[in-house]
Parts: C-alpha cells; structure tokens; sequence
C-alpha cells in the first residue's frame, strides 16, 4: 500500500532542491523538492521522500485530521 501525507514546508534549500517538512505534533522530516514548485510556508503531500503535489492548507488540515482520528480509533495515541 503507497501513502502519501501532507506537510508544510518550513525551510527549503533550493540548491539542494530539499525541504524540511513538518507534519505536526512535532515530526519534521527533509524532502525532495524538484518535481513541484513551491516556496517557504506551502503545504505539500509527501511519498517515499518526494514532495508530489502542492496542497492548500484546508485540503492538508483535513488530511491530517483523518490521519490522527485513525491512529487514536486504533489505538495509537
């Protein structure tokens, strides 16, 4: 199964084409950046390391909301 989760890009190194992407609750991780144009501040939705498509901030928000209301109805939080 592929999963793809959203985050905002909180810095960016446009040399190296990496972001560093928070997802919230204070998990951050680097992306690869180059196959999407963005700037600091956007949302982004992440897979395997690769910023795949630029979001807007309620289409990431109700992601993420479905996200933690999946872990906490199984258990995780």
């Amino acid at each position: 199964m592929c999963l793809a989760i959203p985050g905002k890009i909180i810095e960016i190194d446009n040399e190296k084409e990496i972001a560093i992407i928070d997802y919230g609750d204070g998990t951050k991780r680097k992306a690869n950046v180059n196959l999407v144009d963005v700037k600091l501040g956007d949302y982004v939705l992440v897979h395997a390391g690769f910023a795949i498509e630029k979001l807007n901030e309620k289409e990431a928000q109700e992601t993420l909301d479905l996200f933690r209301e999946m872990l906490s109805a199984g258990g995780y939080n």
